[in-house]
């Protein structure tokens, strides 16, 4: 029956079963009456299921749902909004929508509401700074930056329809590296909209820039720039993130672990270090990604910031003036595993929040076939036994092993995805590399090449933290679906984890069952202009998907009306 699709509020939930077996033998009416209950006790129970252990919203950034990378402070990649349900098809192009922006546009924020009710979505690439329009998801402000070169819908076509025709063998994959050749000058991948819809963009080549409104009352006017901040000479290495504390400061991380916080309006800054820092421009493992410090930082509400370096994963206390390593403020810094050599290619996640939850940091450490490890963010708990053979911080370490695959490497270069006590990972590790392709171009195949048979990844693992026996343990593997490169998200609404991926070389949304790792139903997407190209899996605030290509946008709007 539709109505059990329509109602529907975990994947795997038939109310007009519950109903049929409460009632017995009473009256269709009666029985519809039954289920119209069960459904609203439900949606109050799910409600506020999803309402608990649910991170703080940070006031001082955009008052939306993706105000800054992974979705907020703490880095989870979920959020409070329901996503789409339905079954598995083939979309019409009519329920897509593309928008060439250029290159390189990984990410969009949501901007908070204007004074006439609109919203609108910041991004930046690598030669224009853009918004778009939050209801017909068109370019409504372009900004080019100067110094590079632009890049116009004939030269992003004539790639995709180089790809559409050959993704696969020796010319494929030179094409491939020509293309990422120019990735080489994108500077500015680290952004964030704050509460005032300043758009900061943190710059490699060592400032930082915000960006706002000509006319602030107007969703279309220009792009004006406000201010920039050129980092103080005490700090080396490129940016690799940003992130806001809960009093309103924003915080950088570099590459050779140094930190940096800056008052918004750029009267006053702060610099720090990371313990263990000794040397760390001289241990970048290959090009400009893969330094001491990879990621951005997270940063929880009483200004804990956690940044995983190649071999240890911290916590700094911020004062609220200034940055802290003393043990006596709560900082720590503990190694992990690294035999893989190029260090976490996570993003810290933040698990657990409220009084009573147990307060974890997790990411994936640095083996070749990675663990997922979750630490003490605070306080470790007194009874705490240490698990045999690591640091007494480490609450939990199980390996990465996306089930009877039986894969003896496995990496992610996503973060680690929480909803809840639940964390997720996919694995980006390319199947039958070419013997002519050298190990650190390995990427081009899950990006540019990603959605091809003979070389896409395949699994998603999640782990769940067991609050009642303080363990760490697997919860499901769902071996069948492939996530080349996104990020994936999750609904914590209607319990859903979706991702970009790939079938038959077309690329694909897929929709999970948080829960049970149950595949739900899947849209074929299309070509190559669909790929995902390591962006986010978005849920705007109308629970549509939108992500990024290497060409531009994309946004689905799949109808469905007739479920």
């Amino acid at each position: 029956m539709n109505l059990v699709r329509t109602i529907k509020i975990g994947p795997s939930i038939s109310f007009l079963h519950a109903a049929n077996n409460a009632c017995g033998r009473q009256s269709l009416h009666a029985k519809i009456l039954l289920v119209a209950a069960c459904v609203a006790a439900l949606l109050v129970s799910t409600q506020n299921v999803s309402a608990q252990n649910q991170p703080p919203t940070n006031p001082f950034l955009a008052d939306s749902l993706y105000p800054l990378s992974h979705g907020g402070s703490h880095q989870q990649d979920s959020l409070q909004v329901a996503g789409p349900i339905d079954k598995s098809r083939t979309l019409e192009a009519e329920e897509i929508q593309y928008t060439h922006t250029g290159p390189a546009f990984f990410g969009v924020y949501t901007s908070p509401e204007y004074s006439n009710g609109k919203r609108v979505f910041w991004g930046n690439g690598l030669d224009r700074i853009v918004k778009l329009d939050f209801d017909s998801h068109q370019v409504i402000s372009t900004l080019m930056l100067d110094h590079v070169e632009h890049y116009d819908t004939a030269r992003a076509d004539s790639a995709i329809d180089y790809f559409d025709n050959n993704n696969d063998g020796f010319f494929a994959t030179v094409k491939a590296f020509r293309e990422a050749q120019k990735l080489r000058s994108l500077a500015s991948i680290y952004t964030l909209l704050d509460a005032t819809n300043t758009y900061f963009i943190a710059n490699k080549a060592g400032f930082i820039e915000a960006y706002g409104d000509a006319d602030p009352s107007d969703p279309a006017s220009a792009i004006q720039l406000q201010r920039r901040f050129d980092f103080p000479s005490e700090i080396s290495g490129y940016s690799m993130g940003l992130n806001m504390t809960y009093d309103g400061w924003l915080v950088m991380i570099t590459e050779h672990g140094y930190l940096l916080a800056m008052k918004p309006d750029f009267s006053a800054y702060r610099v720090g270090k990371l313990q263990h820092a000794a040397g760390a421009e001289n241990k970048a493992t290959r090009s400009t990604g893969y330094g001491w410090v990879r990621n951005a930082p997270a940063i929880d509400q009483d200004g804990g910031i956690y940044v995983a370096s190649q071999e240890y994963m911290h916590k700094v206390a911020w004062t609220g003036d200034g940055f802290s390593t003393n043990p006596e403020d709560g900082a720590w810094a503990v190694p992990y595993d690294n035999s893989w050599g190029h260090g976490s290619g996570a993003t810290p996640s933040l698990m657990g929040f409220g009084d009573d939850a147990d307060r974890l940091v997790v990411i994936t450490d640095g083996n070749e076939r990675m663990n997922l490890v979750a630490y003490w963010r605070d306080d470790i708990p007194d009874t705490w036994q240490a698990l045999q053979g690591q640091p007494r911080r480490v609450a939990g370490l199980l390996p990465v092993t996306m089930g009877e695959q039986n894969l003896s490497e496995i990496q992610s270069e996503q973060s680690v995805v929480v909803s809840g006590y639940g964390a997720a990972v996919v694995n980006n590790k390319p199947r039958n590399k070419p013997w002519y392709l050298p190990e650190r171009a390995g990427s081009l195949l899950i990006s540019y090449l990603g959605s091809n048979p003979r070389h896409q990844p395949y699994g998603v693992q999640k782990f769940v933290w067991n609050t009642q026996s303080k363990t760490l343990e697997d919860a499901w593997v769902a071996n069948s679906i492939s996530s080349p490169s996104c990020v994936p998200i999750v609904s914590n609404i209607n319990g859903m984890l979706y991702l970009i991926g790939a079938r038959n070389n077309k690329w694909t949304l897929e929709a999970l069952d948080w829960r049970n790792g149950e595949p739900q139903f899947h849209y074929v997407i299309g070509g190559q202009r669909f790929n995902p190209f390591f962006s986010g899996t978005l849920l705007d605030e109308a629970g549509r998907i939108h992500y990024g290509t290497p060409w531009g946008r994309v946004r689905l709007t799949p109808n469905t009306q007739n479920l």
